[in-house]
């Protein structure tokens, strides 16, 4: 009897283990995503500004009409 009791709870416990294992997996592709996405936008926002700054150099440069 003891020796089922002891084997049911070893195995209880090998299916947590396997879940958290799981649920880490899940975070850290969703944490690979996010970072991904964080980076694109960057990327994008840091090209919207220099597109931005481009244009007002060009308009400055240009003189005024009178």
């Amino acid at each position: 009897m003891f020796v089922a009791v002891a084997a049911m709870s070893f195995a209880s416990c090998r299916n947590k283990t396997a879940t958290a294992e799981a649920v880490d997996s899940v975070a850290t592709e969703v944490d690979t995503v996010v970072e991904e996405v964080v980076d694109t936008l960057a990327e994008t926002v840091d090209s919207a500004a220099a597109e931005v700054v481009e244009e007002a150099a060009e308009v400055v440069a240009e003189p005024a009409a009178e």
